[in-house]
């Protein structure tokens, strides 16, 4: 595969709801254009594209993957990117890495919710849109019905190629000169309409409906011919937002002879060749053994091995231009998302926008020596595929496993395994409880051991009341009942005890505690005497001042169709939450606002996407914490007990 100049090279993504076909389509284009000689097909795992073990395993599309096809001198780079939802990540990323999208669309199963999705992210990227109508050999496809539905679906800017005079009115709205041209009756002049349908495409105003049926071949090279044709080249792609060396906004021209300047978009974690980065060359051209600078590590990489990928095929690329797509193999200190430039000309390109986790689970390595294995697994792969997370829960010690669904958490538990030797267990979610209390109490805390050796001697008189604090200490002594050099022992004899509450062993706040009164001895008290005391009068305390449980609540704000607003408002009160108001959304559908217990809330990803047919979402965040209900109080507690008396 040879270097090709900027304005030879186009990069499309293939986008689109799983299973319509992006993957045997780049088959079928690679078998229209000789590289093989015979369809791959997914489900018998020998394609270019699926060419990940576990993609040939489970028969889909996991991870984006690079398919260069070559015609009529032209290089279009194919980002296959996969269509379950799990998976958006890799479709946010690819969008970053090209001038146009094709949405594939089933024509036996017309517009589903994955197209819709897909036109979305399409819209949010900026991104020039075609659709691509597939498997058109099948029985009983009506293309035509489909096409109607596009157009009634997202609007008159849908158009077929053959459809002059929809593509004429089209046109005409991309210019105020044309659009007069268009009402006095005028023909446009070829280059008129040719230089409006490429600024209508480029600017989201016209997406062009293609088809074409991978299995047959019939209408591949018609649509490569039209994707050359039509799709913005990589050098007229509009000038790159960035920064500079001084946080200041710039804008970066796609030009071969200006200064290197790539974005990496995407890491590979290859098990014999170990990270490689898929980087966008927007400026400048890459040579192989040059020297580029990292502008979010603040360090120097030497660009090693460079190469064109195909699916897993490595083709030596020894020189890059602007425009072009290339692997680089073992960079150092590189992830997705950074900007490789000149350290005489610092820039930094917006980083890849991936969504915030929608579901967590609880695992632990199912063999206990494993942490620290499980941990260095997890945080490759998260180079991989930086869209989901691990946190470490510090009040119930879980470690947490964050992303957008079930599949793509199953898929990283099952690459921990596979590439890494180490096997999880999910375990069930714990809740970082808290406890406090509601009434008022008055104690004494006494400490003294007597028996052999040294004695020990702390005598303390508390009152604990509810605070707005989280803590609260004071004193007020008198008459020297206590010496002052004790009283930071009986303040933090009763902070560390409220690391563990007497109902369910949880972190205690908003409690206020007066020192008031006590004794001590002349011999035996010291300062550990005082915290043991302290520690006594704080269980007796919190246990007679009204204990009680509190819960987090979380604040929730939820997308959905209008279609399902009452299904979904109806599954929040079943939740003990609370729907707070809801607001109109532009584009069709309701965002609600709402509150619930993060108890009830484990498996609201999984079940908003069914109740939704995966056409809701939503956002979730901390807001605060409030007492729980008696009867789930006395569950928890009980659970508590029984587990420290195991």
């Amino acid at each position: 595969m040879k270097g090709y100049k900027s304005e030879n090279i186009r990069n499309i993504a293939l986008v689109g709801h799983g299973g319509c076909g992006k993957t045997t389509f780049l088959e079928a284009a690679l078998l229209a254009t000789g590289v093989i000689s015979r369809l791959g097909k997914v489900e018998d795992g020998n394609t270019v594209s699926d060419h990940d073990k576990m993609e040939i395993e489970k028969g889909y599309s996991i991870s984006t993957s690079i398919v260069p096809v070559e015609y009529k001198n032209v290089k279009i780079n194919f980002i296959d990117t996969p269509g379950f939802f799990d998976f958006v990540g890799e479709v946010n990323s690819a969008l970053r890495a090209v001038e146009a999208a094709a949405i594939v669309v089933d024509a036996s199963a017309g517009i589903q919710v994955g197209t819709e999705k897909a036109w979305n992210s399409c819209k949010e990227f900026g991104v020039p849109k075609f659709f691509l109508i597939n498997k058109t050999d099948k029985e009983n496809v009506d293309v035509d019905k489909t096409i109607d539905e596009l157009k009634s679906k997202f609007g008159t800017s849908v158009v077929t190629l053959d459809d002059k005079d929809a593509l004429t009115e089209a046109i005409a709205e991309t210019d105020e000169e044309l659009m007069e041209k268009f009402f006095s009756g005028e023909e446009f002049t070829d280059e008129e309409f040719n230089g409006g349908l490429s600024k209508g495409i480029g600017a989201g105003d016209i997406v062009p409906v293609l088809n074409c049926s991978s299995i047959t071949g019939d209408g591949v090279e018609d649509v490569l011919g039209k994707f050359i044709d039509l799709v913005p080249k990589a050098k007229d792609h509009e000038d790159y937002d960035a920064k500079n060396d001084a946080d200041e906004d710039i804008k970066v021209k796609v030009d071969p002879a200006g200064k290197p300047a790539a974005f990496v978009f995407k890491t590979i974690a290859d098990p014999f060749l170990g990270k490689i980065s898929l980087a966008k060359v927007i400026s400048g051209t890459l040579k192989a053994g040059q020297e580029i600078y990292n502008s979010r590590a603040e360090k120097a990489e030497k660009l090693g091995a460079m190469f064109f990928m195909r699916g897993k095929n490595q083709e030596d690329a020894p020189v890059v231009e602007a425009g072009d797509i290339v692997a680089i193999a073992k960079l150092q200190f590189t992830k997705t998302g950074d900007t490789l430039c000149e350290k005489a000309n610092i820039i930094k390109f917006p980083p890849v926008k991936f969504p915030a986790p929608a579901l967590y689970i609880a695992i632990e390595p199912a063999d206990k020596g494993d942490d620290e294995k499980m941990g260095t697994g997890l945080h490759k792969l998260m180079e991989e595929d930086p869209s989901f997370v691990l946190e470490r829960n510090v009040e119930t010690h879980q470690s947490l496993l964050g992303g957008q669904g079930e599949m793509q958490l199953n898929i990283i538990t099952a690459k921990l395994k596979d590439k890494f030797g180490v096997d999880v267990v999910t375990v069930p979610q714990k809740i970082a409880y808290r406890e406090t209390i509601k009434g008022n109490s008055d104690v004494q805390g006494k400490h003294k051991k007597q028996s052999g050796g040294a004695g020990q001697y702390g005598d303390v008189h508390i009152r604990f009341s509810p605070a707005q604090e989280e803590f609260e200490f004071s004193e007020e002594l008198f008459g020297g009942s206590i010496p002052k050099n004790y009283v930071p022992a009986v303040e933090k004899g009763l902070r560390e005890s409220m690391e563990k509450g007497p109902l369910a062993g949880c972190k205690v706040v908003n409690i206020k505690a007066v020192l008031y009164d006590g004794s001590y001895h002349d011999v035996d008290s010291n300062e550990m005497a005082f915290k043991i005391a302290a520690s006594l009068a704080f269980k007796k305390g919190i246990s007679e001042a009204n204990p009680c449980l509190l819960e987090p609540v979380m604040k929730l704000e939820i997308t959905v169709p209008d279609e399902y607003m009452g299904d979904v408002m109806g599954d929040m009160n079943k939740r003990r939450g609370k729907i707070l108001g809801m607001e109109p959304v532009a584009g069709g559908g309701q965002k609600l606002m709402a509150e619930a217990p993060q108890a009830e809330l484990f498996d609201y990803a999984i079940v908003l996407r069914s109740m939704t047919q995966a056409r809701g979402s939503f956002t979730m965040e901390f807001e605060r914490y409030e007492e729980v209900p008696a009867q789930i109080a006395q569950k928890i507690i009980a659970e508590h007990q029984a587990e420290q008396e195991k």
